[in-house]
């Protein structure tokens, strides 16, 4: 699926803002590497391996779409506050899930607990590596307030930007609870699957990134709620991908094991559509439920689980509901009075959202 025929084929800017914003995060945190060094050193680590930098790319394009012009150093370090949040996310997030690989390299607890291990210290490995990495994960959320504050915006901006920052940090922690609440409460609901991955991904992936973006250049309310609108839905999409990439994805390209979501039971759209379509059929009913209750799942049942999920037409339907609300959320940035190049730019980064295979 491509969202680009509605624009040229102009050269993309996306990529020379991810230039700006690596060098102002080997800056901040190498002013800060005598800080709880063990610690920051896996944070650094994480936050410098790599990733799409996703979250202070639309926020970049949202401050742009508002108005903002470069040179803009103050935003740029801004928004390291941004790739600082979505380590934190990732952190726990691996802890939570038990996953055992980030990035294609040990996840941060399993690195810690390694340590330990190797070193023959007392105690329990796995306890050492988890506590250590749940520190990890708060120190990056302190030092994504550090880089907002710090970042040397007139506070004035700051002021508009800190009620946009603040739901962002909350959303993402509801979000987070509300996907271990689906997994406790054994939640089947597309409705419900859909309201986490609204809070837990789109809100602070796309939607409040935006919202951030627009804030700092001055934006009127109808410029962000049109973004808002747009952010949501491609931010929806953006998750029900990662659902698809999660179940059917390369390994060797994601850098996580192969059906890893249901190695770990997500409560997926996905997994909704494929329960309620196979209310009539038994034998697909068990082993869809051996995965969402924590049985054993093994490369067999991964293969014959991927199999079902394709017969029963749930890949499809998401395929289809990601169509859907990638033409919603393109509607609402039409109808954004917004810059010519940022547009353009949106197009594209929506394109990258709902098409990618990592």
């Amino acid at each position: 699926m491509s969202l680009l025929t509605s624009v040229d084929a102009r050269t993309s800017h996306v990529d020379d803002f991810r230039v700006l914003l690596d060098d102002a995060l080997h800056d901040f945190l190498a002013a800060r590497q005598d800080l709880a060094p063990e610690l920051s050193t896996e944070l650094r680590g994480l936050v410098l391996a790599g990733g799409k930098r996703i979250r202070p790319t639309f926020a970049w394009w949202g401050w742009r779409a508002a108005g903002g012009a470069p040179p803009a150093d103050a935003v740029v370090r801004a928004m390291v506050a941004l790739e600082l949040l979505q380590c934190c996310a990732l952190v726990h997030d691996d802890v939570m899930d038990r996953s055992a690989t980030r990035r294609g390299k040990p996840a941060v607890h399993e690195s810690f607990a390694a340590r330990h291990r190797q070193q023959r210290w007392a105690g329990s490995a796995r306890q050492y590596g988890d506590s250590a990495a749940i520190l990890v994960g708060d120190l990056a959320l302190a030092w994504a307030d550090d880089a907002l504050m710090t970042a040397g915006l007139p506070m004035d901006v700051l002021s508009r930007a800190w009620g946009p920052w603040q739901a962002m940090r909350t959303e993402m922690i509801m979000g987070q609870h509300l996907d271990l609440l689906a997994v406790a409460r054994r939640e089947e609901s597309m409705e419900h699957a859909v309201r986490v991955a609204a809070l837990k991904t789109a809100a602070y992936t796309v939607e409040r990134p935006l919202h951030l973006g627009a804030a700092l250049a001055g934006a009127s309310d109808d410029v962000i709620d049109c973004l808002r609108a747009y952010g949501h839905d491609i931010g929806v999409a953006f998750q029900l991908r990662d659902d698809l990439i999660g179940v059917f994805g390369d390994s060797s390209v994601t850098g996580k094991p192969v059906g890893e979501d249901l190695r770990e039971g997500k409560r997926t759209p996905l997994m909704s559509i494929a329960l309620t379509r196979a209310q009539d059929r038994p034998a697909a009913q068990q082993l869809l439920r051996r995965c969402l209750e924590g049985g054993a799942v093994t490369g067999r049942t991964v293969d014959e689980v991927r199999s079902l999920l394709v017969e029963l037409g749930a890949v499809a339907a998401v395929e289809e509901y990601i169509g859907r609300l990638a033409a919603t959320g393109l509607a609402a940035l039409d109808r954004a009075a917004i810059d010519d190049e940022a547009r353009h730019e949106l197009v594209r980064l929506a394109d990258r959202a709902v098409a990618r295979t990592t």
